[in-house]
């Protein structure tokens, strides 16, 4: 099997202003049944810092590194991640992550 077609977990972290936490909420509710849907998504959830409210981390596992990169391709990500930036107070971290060999 090859690197394109294990499954992956991808993790990623980021920090808003607070102020725009409910329309990056709203935004993330709304965009994560199309985001399910995708060829090769398996989930999608969001999770919050318990010791920072403004800080959240979008998990999502991909049946393979080329659907996560065919997704990352899409009109849906270049969109929706174009919004979600301009609602930034902190640079995102992103991590893709395989069970080890």
């Amino acid at each position: 099997m090859s690197q394109h077609e294990i499954p992956l977990l991808r993790i990623v972290r980021m920090e808003f202003n607070p102020t725009l936490v409910p329309d990056f909420l709203n935004m993330f509710y709304e965009t994560q049944p199309k985001i399910a849907d995708m060829r090769g998504c398996l989930s999608v959830e969001i999770k919050q810092d318990i010791a920072d409210s403004n800080v959240f981390y979008t998990l999502s596992h991909w049946r393979s590194e080329a659907d996560l990169n065919a997704y990352r391709s899409s009109d849906l990500f270049i969109k929706t991640w174009s919004k979600t930036k301009a609602m930034f107070q902190g640079k995102p971290q992103a991590y893709s992550l395989v069970q080890p060999v």
